[in-house]
């Protein structure tokens, strides 16, 4: 087996992020108290990247690929409230709740897909129509159908078996949602770095016109990412009104710059053609420290944002400099 230079390693898109992740967890192992790293603090931060992982990995395949995807803002209380409505309101079978909640992430993915690859939209603007939409139905049909903005879905009503797989506590502080998290993590770096999907991503990403002469199925792909993305966020939203006993129409709207700056952070360019899996999982876990390890440190809360912006700043840029002395690194001839 051919030994990896250092060029190659550091070429490897995820060793920006991965470097990231130690400087930010160097730093609040200094400044922060010891209960960062213990159960309790760990699961402050990995509840928060489970849940942003799941939908932040599907939009860093549509940005690595050169197509971006904000509707997600948008499914995640969708598919909160439609469980809750038909589930909690209607009293009807939670997996008649769950299968409609990710049958409208489907059908809100086939519409941004098909108006990405029928028009000459841009991405951006066409989810960003959807995102005011499916926003706008939303809370319409919620105050039409129930008379107010936020609907409770009770223990009773989701049942052992669904409580179990989606709005559980492990261990008293973790939530489930980071098993599927994982698990999902896992299945996305199979197909996307050890299958033809994932070749076809990245190269539609590098020239959507070369790959579509080159027979890759760009219009198929386009709609099928779009597709991943708005059913991971819908089944985020699942969770979460599992998991919490309430679908609110308000939630979700954080999760569409939380989930680029995740993305950015684990070494996707904005361009495309360049990314990878683990790369966004390191992104992802990074931005959750930083968001939630402020709160173990004794600095002024007032001052939080500013120096959160500063670490994923510094994170970013660590991440930009490693990845262009990868590319300009030639080892020296023995």
């Amino acid at each position: 087996m051919k030994n990896l230079s250092l060029g190659d390693l550091l070429r490897r898109p995820e060793s920006g992020a991965f470097l990231g992740l130690v400087f930010v967890l160097a730093f609040f192992v200094i400044f922060g108290s010891i209960d960062f790293l213990k159960p309790a603090g760990a699961a402050s931060w990995l509840n928060v990247a489970a849940n942003l992982g799941i939908v932040a990995i599907p939009v860093g395949l549509l940005m690595i690929s050169g197509e971006l995807d904000i509707s997600i803002g948008a499914m995640i209380p969708a598919g909160a409230l439609t469980v809750a409505i038909i589930t909690g309101y209607y009293g009807m079978p939670i997996w008649l709740g769950i299968v409609g909640a990710l049958g409208l992430g489907v059908l809100v993915g086939l519409i941004n897909g098909f108006l990405v690859i029928r028009t000459v939209v841009p991405s951006l603007i066409v989810t960003l129509g959807t995102l005011f939409a499916v926003q706008g139905l939303i809370l319409g049909f919620s105050v039409l159908l129930t008379g107010t903005t936020s609907v409770a879905l009770s223990p009773a009503q989701s049942g052992p078996i669904a409580k179990f797989l989606f709005g559980q506590f492990i261990g008293g502080s973790f939530q489930v949602s980071i098993v599927w998290w994982l698990l999902l993590t896992a299945i996305y770096i199979f197909y996307v770095h050890y299958s033809p999907f994932g070749n076809w991503i990245f190269a539609m990403g590098g020239d959507r016109v070369s790959a579509r002469n080159a027979g890759i199925p760009t219009d198929k792909l386009t709609v099928t990412l779009f597709v991943l993305s708005s059913v991971s966020a819908s089944f985020v939203g699942v969770c979460q009104a599992i998991l919490f006993n309430v679908a609110q129409v308000s939630a979700g709207m954080t999760f569409i710059f939380n989930s680029i700056i995740a993305v950015v952070v684990g070494g996707v360019l904005l361009t495309g053609g360049f990314g990878s899996v683990i790369g966004i999982f390191l992104g992802t876990i990074t931005f959750a420290i930083v968001n939630q390890g402020i709160y173990f440190t004794a600095f002024d809360r007032n001052w939080s944002s500013l120096i959160i912006g500063v670490m994923l700043l510094l994170a970013v840029l660590m991440n930009n400099t490693f990845r262009v002395m990868a590319l300009t690194y030639s080892p020296k001839k023995k």
